[in-house]
């Protein structure tokens, strides 16, 4: 890239610039996993990354029994720059020095796939937010986001925020969760949760969002990148 390596880019041109190498743009975030086998690969793995050279202010890792999610975006703007594009181009390159590769986990290949790198947040509806969100901040230890949302300090839960409504829905849960997924893996993701019963109860925004439902009305939301540059 020539570019300023500060500059952030849209949702488009972030997901254009990262999907051949195998990563997904998800939830602000740009995100693979390493599939390692084993914890200490695993651990191998995401000790290079850390040490490569800029990572800090954008590398967020999560090391699991057997692989490493790698995470990228600038915490300075909240978004995806060019030097996260940059990182992620060097760390597929370190990564294959272990002999494997960046892998978002979409694809068809039934015996070869995992889940693919998603991000979870859960979504309340609320009268008055301000009233509310002390509650929720206290009751789960979270801390607040810039644009109102509650999120994890130490990364581990879902994020938090706050649907604005105008009058209460009785009918309907008031919490349900929004499940944010590479913009190539929707479509199966549907698939699958009608398959398991599910209803699509809204598409007016797809392909932003997607609501669904179980067979008792209980909604979720599956959402992509995708539609939210307009």
């Amino acid at each position: 890239m020539t570019d300023d390596p500060y500059r952030k880019l849209s949702r488009k041109e972030a997901s254009d610039a990262v999907t051949s190498l195998g990563w997904r743009l998800v939830l602000g975030e740009v995100q693979t996993q390493v599939l390692t086998g084993s914890l200490p690969l695993a651990a191998d793995v995401a000790g290079r990354a850390a040490a490569v050279p800029g990572a800090d202010g954008h590398l967020r890792l999560d090391i699991r029994a057997d692989r490493v999610i790698l995470a990228l975006q600038s915490a300075d703007v909240a978004g995806i720059t060019t030097r996260d594009v940059e990182l992620a181009h060097e760390l597929s390159a370190m990564v294959g020095e272990f002999r494997l590769g960046t892998d978002a986990g979409v694809g068809t290949d039934a015996e070869r796939r995992t889940r693919s790198v998603q991000a979870l947040e859960i979504g309340i509806d609320a009268l008055d937010a301000a009233a509310i969100r002390p509650f929720w901040r206290a009751v789960l230890g979270y801390a607040d986001e810039a644009g109102g949302a509650l999120v994890d300090p130490l990364g581990q839960g879902p994020a938090v925020w706050f649907q604005q409504m105008d009058a209460p829905r009785p009918q309907r849960n008031r919490i349900h969760l929004d499940v944010s997924v590479p913009h190539d893996e929707a479509p199966d993701r549907i698939a699958a949760t009608l398959a398991a019963g599910g209803t699509v109860t809204n598409d007016a925004e797809a392909p932003a969002f997607w609501v669904l439902a179980d067979a008792e009305g209980n909604e979720a939301c599956i959402t992509t990148w995708q539609g939210r540059d307009r």
